[in-house]
């Protein structure tokens, strides 16, 4: 979907301006990344990199853009320069879906430096939360095992957009399908449902609710139990099983949204055997995340398959990711590239462009990551592609279900360890004798640097 080059923050074409004032044809390199993981993250999930690519190919401001800016006193010639605006720089990204962890750049862009500024936000905010919610997901879907984890969470995101990248994401980080339809549609995912307690409450009695929408949906029926009580509920469920057992039909499940999770299901599924429906799923939801989850199956419930809604949505316990986008080099006034870097406290960046190499055992497994100037000759895995050439994409975007199997083949990568829902492990980030030298050199030169910039 195009995006309006107004989606930015106001001082980025305040600056801009400046830029072109006075700089009018420097040239900069910026690096996404986010700079700490959040509680009890042992890695991220890299997510949203298509969007952010198919953003930048279709950068440019309508007319209808310039004429609302005419009101904020911007230059006749610099919103001539912005109705022509197209993104014009290259890109280097981690494959959608990657592993990554805190430092390590997740994009990087060269470009003319307006440009480069200019898309800072909306990278910022599409990459924020498809990072975030992806790396919640794969952690509840970890915590699940072998059991299928469904995204419930439309309801409960921070508007439309949030929906459906939530569910995009969620799939990817390896939830077998979505309750938003419109998300099935336009990313070919599987589309689940069952039936509210106002369902069930509109009919005068529960087995009548029960019955009505098995003849409806003979073979994909997962009734509620716990309107009234899963007593009741189970019993009426297994009448209705019964019924459709004669006419040739299977009920598809049961589905649990309150209480003792593990003493019911255990409890209906003793039921359910006894009535000879062992076939019957059971499924469960109800403010669920990765540590409900896994206490679950720790004891043994009788649960099948997880629907996840709010914590899983929003990332509840970690809602947004520190993703920063700064700059790492710019060139001068002859158009020679010098590296750059911040030096708050708490706050410094890396200077030059970077490359993330990945070091793995003789068994496979990620051992260490190093982060390392981009001329480095280092026997690993490079993570960074160049996906932007000149503001052309050179490789199209990968199906969603090549993304979400690259996301599981990493996983089983990955030391136990860290896999671990309340892990303290740290994954090895160790920083280039290259790197630590140009850090070195610009922190004790800075005032001259700062001058050549």
């Amino acid at each position: 979907m195009k995006q309006s080059a107004l989606l930015v923050d106001f001082y980025e074409l305040t600056m801009a301006a400046a830029y072109y004032e006075f700089k009018p044809n420097a040239q900069a390199t910026f690096d996404l990344f986010v700079r700490k993981l959040p509680k009890d993250r042992t890695f991220l999930i890299a997510c949203g990199i298509d969007d952010a690519l198919g953003y930048l190919q279709n950068f440019s401001f309508s007319k209808e853009d310039i004429e609302y800016l005419k009101s904020f006193n911007f230059k006749p010639a610099f919103l001539r320069f912005l109705a022509k605006l197209k993104f014009t720089g290259d890109v280097w990204a981690v494959k959608e879906g990657t592993i990554v962890f805190a430092e390590e750049p997740i994009l990087r862009i060269t470009a003319p430096l307006c440009e480069a500024q200019l898309v800072e936000s909306y990278l910022l905010n599409t990459l924020n939360v498809q990072i975030a919610i992806a790396s919640k997901a794969v952690r509840v879907v970890m915590a699940a095992g072998q059991r299928p984890v469904y995204d419930f969470s439309f309801r409960r995101t921070h508007g439309v957009d949030a929906g459906l990248k939530a569910a995009k994401a969620s799939y990817i980080a390896g939830c077998y399908g979505t309750s938003n339809v419109l998300a099935g549609k336009l990313f070919n995912i599987g589309v689940v449902g069952t039936m509210a307690h106002s369902y069930v409450m509109s009919f005068d009695t529960e087995l009548e609710s029960f019955k009505a929408y098995a003849e409806i949906f003979p073979d994909q029926s997962i009734l509620l139990l716990d309107t009234y009580n899963y007593q009741d509920g189970i019993k009426n469920a297994i009448s209705v099983a019964n019924q459709l057992k004669q006419k040739g039909f299977r009920l598809l499940g049961v589905r649990l949204d309150s209480g003792n999770l593990v003493r019911e299901s255990k409890k209906i599924r003793q039921l359910l055997k006894e009535a000879d429906l062992g076939f019957v799923k059971i499924f469960a939801s109800g403010n669920l995340d990765e540590y409900k989850i896994k206490s679950l199956v720790t004891q043994n419930a009788q649960i099948n398959g997880f629907g996840v809604g709010t914590n899983m949505g929003v990332s509840a316990d970690a809602p947004s990711c520190d993703v920063i986008y700064k700059m790492s080099e710019i060139t001068n006034k002859s158009g020679k590239f010098y590296p750059t870097m911040k030096f708050s406290q708490k706050k410094n960046t890396f200077p030059g462009r970077k490359q993330i190499y990945r070091f793995k055992s003789r068994d496979g497994q990620y051992r260490q990551d190093v982060l390392a100037l981009e001329d480095e000759k280092i026997k690993a895995e490079p993570l960074l592609v160049k996906r932007m050439q000149a503001g052309r994409l050179l490789h199209p975007e990968c199906a969603i279900d090549k993304t979400r199997e690259f996301v599981r083949n990493q996983l089983k990568k990955m030391p136990a360890r860290f896999k671990e829902i309340k892990s303290k492990a740290a994954y090895p980030v160790k920083k280039s004798s290259r790197l630590k030298k140009m850090v070195l050199d610009i922190s004790q030169n800075r005032k001259e640097k700062q001058n050549i910039v």
